[in-house]
């Protein structure tokens, strides 16, 4: 892979630094392809973002934050909330993106790395911090899981790359069986901003019916009431 161009100021420092990968957003949310149409899909995953750039922006306790895109609308929101961005030179992977951060910051000397992805929206700036403030001492690993206890939507990396990591289906079961095979018990915390990520159609509906005012909620009511959404999510909007 060739080398990511990153635009920085300054180095990471030792302490904690969070990594925010965000895929092109032309391919972002496949899954909903079925009911949902390409340009609501690409808003979306756009939203959910800048929602959880805005509780990172707002954690004092982070050194600071990167995001890990090759998207030019995802770099502007980036550059919008004034991060750090490294950029690939093509769309990587999940788990490519942030392992190629990992290693920025492992050569910066980053005490550790928070990762989590861009489509959990009602995650908060408290549930972050809280997470930060009670990692155990290097070298560790806190892993939360997805509201089904399938992927795994935020790790804390105590040196950053203290686990080689997988994303994918099942990756917080694999996660938990590689930390233990390095002598390491993982920390496991259940936070409901974090547990859920938006995959499937009925994720737009558990959303919703978690009244709030995030940007994802202010989108969707906007869309359910110009009758752009299917039933179900439009009767969970309203």
């Amino acid at each position: 892979m060739t080398a990511p161009r990153g635009i920085s100021e300054g180095r990471s420092g030792n302490a904690i630094w969070a990594v925010l990968p965000i895929k092109t957003l032309s391919a972002a949310k496949q899954r909903l392809s079925g009911q949902y149409a390409a340009a609501f899909r690409r808003r979306l995953a756009l939203t959910m973002a800048e929602d959880v750039l805005s509780a990172l922006t707002a954690v004092t306790s982070l050194a600071g934050v990167m995001v890990v895109t090759c998207d030019t609308e995802a770099a502007a929101l980036a550059r919008h909330h004034g991060v750090r961005i490294l950029q690939p030179e093509a769309d990587a992977g999940h788990t490519d993106a942030v392992m190629m951060a990992a290693r920025v910051l492992a050569d910066e000397g980053a005490e550790g790395m928070l990762t989590m992805p861009a489509d959990i929206p009602l995650v908060t700036p408290d549930e972050i911090a809280q997470l930060i403030a009670t990692r155990r001492p290097a070298p560790s690993f806190t892993i939360v899981p997805a509201h089904d206890r399938n992927g795994s939507n935020a790790i804390l990396s105590t040196p950053p790359e203290v686990v080689p990591l997988a994303f994918g289906d099942n990756s917080f079961a694999e996660h938990c069986r590689r930390v233990r095979a390095l002598g390491l018990e993982p920390r496991i915390v259940i936070s409901p901003g974090f547990g859920l990520d938006i995959d499937h159609p009925a994720d737009l509906e558990r959303l919703m019916a978690r009244r709030g005012n995030t940007a994802t909620h202010r989108l969707l009511r906007a869309e359910a009431a110009a009758g752009q959404l299917p039933e179900a999510t439009r009767q969970a909007a309203l």
